[in-house]
């Protein structure tokens, strides 16, 4: 599958650039894109203003193939602080909760 490419403008994104980049996103995908990457290597100053671009760029994907490639790594923190670690197309590795049986036989007393 092709990968039509979107960049960010670095070092720090800000929420006046949300409605811009989502409206060329949405172009894309007119335009016949399958899958955007958006290539984050220019957001090196990475703040809340980033985050809500890429929060209205996944949006505008409507669960179309859309993800985030050269994340830094104040900018993968920032966005597994926030919930949105899946947009950089990795696996979420988190820790099971604590005291959470695997399994339940059927005679195990109730907790």
């Amino acid at each position: 599958m092709e990968t039509t490419r979107l960049v960010l403008t670095g070092p720090a994104p800000t929420a006046r650039d949300a409605a811009p980049l989502c409206a060329r996103l949405a172009r894309l995908y007119e335009d016949g894109a399958r899958a955007v990457e958006c290539d984050a290597r220019a957001v090196t100053a990475p703040g809340l203003g980033a985050v809500e671009v890429l929060a209205r760029l996944r949006l505008t994907a409507r669960g179309r193939p859309f993800r985030v490639t050269g994340a830094a790594p104040a900018l993968r923190a920032l966005l597994d602080l926030v919930g949105l670690v899946e947009l950089l197309g990795e696996a979420e590795e988190r820790e099971p909760p604590g005291r959470v049986e695997k399994g339940v036989e059927a005679d195990d007393p109730a907790v």
